[in-house]
C-alpha cells in the first residue's frame, strides 16, 4: 500500500506540532522546514483542523498546535482521515467481481494494515524528539537527549 503525498505531509505537520512546549507554530515555519508549498500546507492544516487533530488560532499572534496530546492521536485515525477511501483496488464494474475473492482479501489486508497503525500514536513516532529536531535543524526545540 502506498500512502498519498497528502498523508505524508499531514504526518510531517503533526510530527512538527508534537514539539515540546505550548507555543503556536505558523504554516510558514513548517513549510520552510520541510520545503513544502505554504498553499498546499494550508489545505492540509485546514483539513486536520476540521477533523480535530489541529487547533488553529487566528490573528496576528495566531498559529497552530495539536488539538489533543500526542499520545491521544492515533496514527490509524489520522491515516483514515487523510486517505479517505483506502481500498487497494476498486473492483466496481469488473466482470469478475461476483466470483472473485480478491475484494474480500484486499479488504482484510487493509484492515490489518490499519489495525497496526491503530496501535501507535503520534507520541510513539516522536519519542526520539531530540534527534528529530536535530534532523530538522531546530536546536532551539531540542528535547532532552535520546
Amino acid at each position: 500500500m502506498k500512502l498519498t503525498r497528502h498523508t505524508d505531509y499531514a504526518l510531517r505537520v503533526m510530527i512538527y506540532l508534537a514539539r515540546p512546549g505550548d507555543g503556536l507554530v505558523s504554516i510558514r515555519q513548517i513549510a520552510g522546514v520541510y520545503g513544502i508549498s505554504q498553499n498546499h500546507l494550508m489545505k492540509i492544516v485546514q483539513s486536520l483542523g476540521h477533523a480535530g487533530f489541529v487547533e488553529t488560532v487566528r490573528g496576528r499572534h495566531g498559529g497552530l498546535r495539536l488539538a489533543r496530546a500526542a499520545d491521544q492521536i492515533s496514527l490509524g485515525g489520522l491515516v483514515r482521515h487523510t486517505e479517505g477511501d483506502i481500498r487497494l483496488v476498486d473492483c466496481q464494474g469488473c466482470v469478475l467481481t461476483p466470483g472473485c475473492s480478491l475484494p474480500s482479501i484486499f479488504a482484510e489486508a487493509t484492515e490489518a494494515f490499519l489495525a497496526v497503525l491503530d496501535r501507535y500514536t503520534l507520541a510513539d513516532i516522536t519519542a526520539r524528539q531530540g534527534l528529530l529536531y536535530q534532523l530538522l535543524n531546530l536546536p532551539e526545540c531540542a528535547a532532552p537527549t535520546d
